[in-house]
C-alpha cells in the first residue's frame, strides 16, 4: 500500500517543480535567456528562482504570470509591452522596477518595500500608493491619470517626475532631499517648495499657478514655470 501511495504522489511532486508561464512571448524570452528550452507553458522553477535581473522590454508580452517564482529578482524591466496587470507581491527583493508604456490601470507595490527606483510612466494609472516604499529615491509616474499623489513617506526621494497627470495638489514638504521636481502639465493651484532647499531643477509650467516662491531654493539653477507665474526669489 505504501508503494502505491508513493507512486500516486510522484506526478504531484514533479509538477510542483515547475512554474506556469502561460504567455508564449514571456516563455520565449526565458528560452532566449537560457532559462527554458521549449515552449510548453511552464519552466523549471529551479532555473529561475535565483535570477536577480530580467530585461523584458518590447517583447510583446501581455501576461507576466510566472514572475512570482523569481523570488530573488531585484531588477525588472518590462517596459513597452501589453501588460494590463502586474502582480509583484511575491518579488519582495525588488529594488528597480521599470514598467513604462504598458496598459496598466493599477499597480500594487505595497510588498516591494526595497524599491529605490520606480518608473511607471505612459500607463493608465488613476492611483498610485507608494506609502510603503520609503526607500524610493527615483519616482517617475508621468503621463498617467493620477488625481492625487502622496509622497509624504518617501523622504529619500531625489527625483520626482509626475508630468501630465491630473494632480490638483502636491505636497513635497517632507521631501527635503529632492534635487529635481517636474510637475508640468497638471492642475496645481499652489506649490510650496520652501522646504526643498536642495532643488536644482524645477519645472511646473502648464498648471494653474499664479505665483511661486523660490526664495528658499538657493541651489536652484533651472526653473521653468511659465510667463504667467509671478516668481518670488527673495
Amino acid at each position: 500500500m505504501k508503494k502505491v501511495l508513493f507512486l500516486l504522489m510522484m506526478p504531484v511532486l514533479c509538477f510542483g517543480q515547475y512554474t506556469s508561464i502561460p504567455d508564449q512571448n514571456f516563455e520565449q524570452a526565458l528560452i532566449d535567456f537560457g532559462y527554458d528550452d521549449v515552449i510548453d507553458g511552464k519552466v523549471l522553477t529551479v532555473n529561475i528562482n535565483s535570477v536577480d535581473s530580467l530585461f523584458l522590454e518590447n517583447k510583446n508580452i501581455s501576461d507576466l504570470i510566472g514572475v512570482e517564482a523569481f523570488t530573488a529578482l531585484k531588477y525588472l524591466n518590462c517596459y513597452y509591452n501589453q501588460l494590463t496587470s502586474l502582480d509583484l507581491s511575491n518579488n519582495t527583493a525588488l529594488t528597480y522596477l521599470y514598467c513604462d508604456a504598458n496598459q496598466l490601470t493599477s499597480l500594487d507595490v505595497s510588498k516591494n518595500t526595497a524599491l529605490t527606483q520606480l518608473f511607471c510612466p505612459y500607463n493608465q494609472l488613476t492611483s498610485l500608493d507608494v506609502s510603503k516604499n520609503t526607500a524610493l529615491t527615483y519616482l517617475y509616474c508621468e503621463y498617467n491619470q493620477l488625481t492625487s499623489l502622496d509622497v509624504s513617506k518617501n523622504t529619500a526621494l531625489t527625483y520626482l517626475i509626475c508630468v501630465s497627470n491630473k494632480l490638483t495638489s502636491l505636497d513635497v514638504s517632507k521631501n527635503t532631499a529632492l534635487t529635481e521636481l517636474d510637475c508640468f502639465g497638471n492642475l496645481l493651484t499652489n506649490l510650496d517648495v520652501s522646504k526643498n532647499t536642495a532643488l536644482t531643477y524645477l519645472k511646473c509650467g502648464r498648471n494653474k499657478l499664479t505665483s511661486l516662491d523660490v526664495s528658499g531654493c538657493t541651489a536652484l539653477t533651472d526653473l521653468y514655470c511659465g510667463e504667467e507665474v509671478k516668481v518670488i526669489k527673495d
